[in-house]
């Protein structure tokens, strides 16, 4: 059995029915637990995370709230919104892109504990800064049980670092660089890790202000060109709603089985939840990283800020993603070899569907700012996992380490580097939705007592 083999066989092993019920079942879980809060403070979770508060740091260590959104957002948003969204919708059709919100819906609660939780644990580390994570929290929080874990999941997130940041997103900028500009792999490879290093020179602070700027501008611009393409298509609208709706419940044969059975529909479920995951990382615990790096600010209320990103991610940019590529009549492309079109490549045709040519060279830029913004977020996440496993004096060679996996990352097969990147979020995920059941409590006592104080104010 060759590598992609045993990535297949371990992705489908890791994201069976327990990781899938344990994922949505800890979401659920907390959301009633915490009283349905995450839902029904939305509203004041995307004022608070856009408003003019959230743009200013107390000077005393640490990024802005909205910095640190913004970097987690930058691992977030990336080749999961666009090359992610083509292939759960290929292997699971269409109504995967319907258990993508609802691992988001889900997800909220999850990600607010997370976050929730990671600032109340931090720490500062020798130079003033705040560092904080699952890992610190379950080091405190757990005991000495708390520790193995800990060191688990930093050592599973310095490897997801490596695959989902690293391998994965330079994976997706060679693959838009060559084919639509003909750049060889290696060049884009090179090019990607030079750029990455560049930025990590700056350190946390230069890697937060990249991502702010990024971030909401790429967006933005994609949004706007993915409603025109939705637009453009808009008699089809109706037809491709439907099709996502009836295929959640019922898969055709588009899911990769027979129509109607219970295995094409499990698959249409676990491509959904798997990539809902790898898309806004709701219970991964690695935008927690990000989220405690914000200064000043209430952990629950910093915790609302994190939580807004699954909306950002996936209620909206995922969603856009999906609209295109099924009202645009392009999903079941069969290519020159008679194999269906998959990846980019799809979202390509259906951007060329309203844009013609330009369409592909947008897509083909927007993969590139996508990705090179996770390459930017996950490094920072990493980061952080590698130096509570061996110190801040061992960065210089984490750092080395992960501008090789950009640098040779180019050159891999899409199924190869997204079975690896599932696997890396599996292994993440396990760890740390038990500490989240573990201190649920915490979350819950902490949740309610800032509830009780916005109401006196």
């Amino acid at each position: 059995m060759d590598l992609t083999g045993w990535l297949r066989t371990a992705d489908r092993v890791l994201w069976g029915p327990g990781t899938l019920v344990l994922l949505l079942g800890t979401g659920l879980f907390l959301t009633v637990r915490l009283h349905f809060l995450p839902w029904r403070n939305l509203g004041y979770a995307l004022r608070s995370a856009l408003g003019r508060e959230a743009r200013r740091a107390d000077g005393k260590g640490g990024v802005s709230p909205f910095s640190a959104l913004m970097t987690s957002l930058a691992a977030t948003i990336g080749t999961g919104n666009i090359v992610g969204v083509a292939t759960a919708l290929v292997a699971g059709g269409p109504g995967a892109l319907v258990w993508m919100e609802i691992s988001a819906l889900t997800g909220l609660a999850a990600k607010y504990a997370e976050c929730m939780l990671a600032v109340k644990y931090r720490r500062r580390n020798g130079q003033g800064d705040w560092c904080g994570g699952p890992m610190y929290v379950m080091r405190e929080a757990l005991g000495p049980a708390g520790a193995v874990l800990g060191g688990l999941f930093a050592l599973f997130a310095v490897g997801a670092s490596f695959g989902i940041g690293g391998i994965t997103q330079s994976n997706s900028i060679a693959g838009a660089l060559g084919s639509v500009w003909g750049v060889p792999a290696w060049a884009a490879g090179l090019g990607a890790a030079a750029l990455a290093l560049a930025v990590m020179a700056g350190g946390v602070q230069g890697i937060s202000r990249v991502c702010t700027a990024l971030v909401p501008a790429m967006a933005l611009f994609y949004l706007a060109a993915g409603l025109a393409v939705v637009l453009g298509n808009l008699e089809n609208l109706p037809a491709g709603l439907w099709e996502i709706l009836s295929c959640a419940i019922s898969p055709r044969a588009a899911a990769g089985g027979a129509a109607g059975t219970a295995a094409a529909w499990a698959e249409t479920v676990r491509r959904g939840v798997s990539r809902g995951v790898f898309s806004n990382e709701a219970g991964l615990g690695s935008a927690a990283i990000s989220a405690a790096s914000a200064s000043g600010g209430d952990p629950v209320r910093q915790g609302y800020i994190s939580m807004t990103g699954n909306v950002i991610d996936t209620m909206v940019v995922c969603t856009v993603t999906g609209l295109a590529i099924c009202c645009s009549g392009v999903l079941g492309t069969a290519d020159t070899a008679g194999q269906a079109v998959d990846g980019a490549a799809l979202v390509i045709l259906a951007f060329r569907t309203v844009m013609g040519g330009a369409g592909g060279r947008f897509v083909a830029a927007a993969i590139v700012l996508f990705a090179f913004s996770s390459v930017l977020g996950w490094e920072f996440q990493g980061e952080a996992a590698f130096s509570y496993l061996f110190g801040a004096g061992a960065l210089p060679l984490y750092r080395g380490i992960f501008c090789l996996t950009v640098a040779l990352g180019a050159g891999g097969s899409l199924e190869a580097v997204f079975r690896l990147s599932d696997v890396c979020n599996a292994l993440m995920c396990l760890p740390n939705l038990a500490c989240l059941l573990l201190l649920s409590e915490t979350v819950a006592r902490e949740t309610l007592e800032f509830e009780k104080r916005r109401k006196r104010r």
